[in-house]
């Protein structure tokens, strides 16, 4: 399941990317449309108003002949070029306020700032092609200056006045080809429209988020399941190992009865069927029982015939200086006390030593064998669930790595501490302290 998640996820991402393609272009494009049409009205509005200005103080204004006195007598080099550009300079500083008044009542409430400029780019003497200006002429220009005009409005028209003859001097014939522009452009376009696709943009980014989240939500879901039904399968391939042991007790107290009776062989019976109870207990709920049964004296003896019962081939050995009954769970007691020696003999230990001693203040445990020992880099790890040594990655002893987990925890109800020291092919010893107040 995992393995074919992992090719879902190139195909997500390439999936995820076209989306977000697909929403960058959409915005892109609804972009431009919104920027045209801003521009479409802005440009309805004003282009016949500096259609009107441009008349009031250009070429194009037929019944003043003032600009064509001028142009005629700066050709005639009767006007030099700075009294010449003054002449426009003063006619735009007197129509400029008109200008930007209009300008900015007219797009006030939109919030619109608006850049024009009427320019003459060309004016062109006819009867002998000269050109009178060599570089543009502006005619209009707003306080906001036109940097990347938008929009452009060009025109072309021709202006001819006729002089009569007098006192014997032939008459003269002066036309003029004025070229002009005319160019807009709204200085914070790119604030106004991000501002009206603020929620269009949100939402398409919600969406992307969603969708991110959604798929991460179910990569997460999906591994947290694969994991599960790995320790499940961990569980089931390996519950009937952790149960051989009390089985296997079980069976050869039965065969022993069969041959004859010995008195010690029911109350072992009856120790592993509480076992098995136990056992059970601790693997489907992790918790302990509310019933809480002190250990005496005589147990930790049982727990070690048990065991040397069980594993005949291995040498138990037993120093027991605990002489009176403990306020400790039996049940846990016998937890510890097997779960660390069968753990012992799983890994190849032909003798086990269990030394009990107690002080006022704690009870002392110490399990020491001669197995083949643990790699420093496993100790770190030996007390979680589930987690068995491993050896090139392949588990060389069979069992569920909970008899360790169950001891920790143990220890930890009781505010105890345990302590882990090996060498390899030497063996390993565990210590365990445990407070009496709790």
């Amino acid at each position: 399941m995992i393995t074919k998640s992992k090719y879902l996820i190139p195909l997500f991402a390439a999936l995820f990317l076209f989306l977000l393609g697909i929403q960058v272009y959409f915005m892109y494009k609804t972009y431009q449309v919104k920027e045209r049409e801003i521009y479409r009205t802005v440009h309805e509005k004003i282009s016949s108003y500096t259609d009107k200005l441009e008349d009031l103080g250009g070429i194009k204004n037929k019944t003043d002949d003032s600009i064509q006195k001028i142009l005629i007598n700066y050709h005639d080099k009767k006007v030099s070029k700075k009294d010449f550009l003054e002449y426009f300079r003063r006619n735009r500083k007197e129509n400029e306020a008109r200008l930007n008044n209009y300008v900015d009542n007219s797009f006030k409430k939109e919030g619109y700032k608006i850049a024009t400029k009427i320019e003459y780019t060309s004016i062109v003497y006819l009867p002998d092609g000269s050109h009178l200006i060599d570089r543009p002429l502006v005619l209009y220009e707003t306080t906001n200056k036109v940097v990347n005009p938008r929009i452009s409005n060009t025109g072309t028209w021709e202006t001819t006045s006729t002089f009569s003859a007098k006192d014997g001097k032939p008459g003269r014939n002066d036309s003029f080809l004025v070229k002009s522009n005319t160019g807009f452009e709204i200085l914070n376009i790119k604030t106004i429209i991000f501002k009206e696709l603020a929620l269009l943009t949100i939402c398409c980014a919600a969406i992307l988020l969603s969708v991110l989240l959604l798929y991460i939500f179910t990569v997460k879901n999906l591994a947290r399941q694969q994991k599960q039904v790995e320790v499940l399968h961990t569980v089931v391939d390996n519950i009937s190992h952790e149960f051989k042991t009390p089985i296997a007790t079980l069976k050869i107290a039965s065969k022993a009865l069969k041959k004859e009776w010995n008195p010690e062989t029911l109350p072992l019976i009856d120790r592993q069927i509480s076992r098995l109870e136990n056992l059970m207990f601790q693997l489907h709920k992790d918790e302990t029982s509310e019933e809480v049964l002190s250990i005496k004296p005589e147990d930790w003896n049982f727990f070690v015939q048990d065991l040397a019962f069980t594993y005949p081939e291995t040498n138990f050995e037993l120093t027991n200086q605990v002489s009176e009954e403990l306020l400790f769970d039996k049940n846990f007691m016998e937890t510890i006390i097997k779960n660390l020696c069968e753990n012992s003999v799983k890994y190849g230990a032909s003798q086990v030593k269990v030394n009990l001693s107690n002080s006022s203040q704690d009870l002392k445990i110490e399990v020491s064998d001669n197995g083949c020992g643990i790699e420093k880099n496993e100790l770190t790890h030996i007390f979680e669930k589930f987690y068995r040594i491993q050896s090139n990655n392949i588990h060389n002893t069979k069992g569920l790595g909970l008899g360790l987990y169950f001891v920790k925890n143990i220890i930890a109800k009781y505010h105890g501490h345990i302590d882990v020291s090996s060498r390899l092919k030497a063996g390993t010893t565990f210590k365990i302290s445990i407070p009496y107040e709790n």
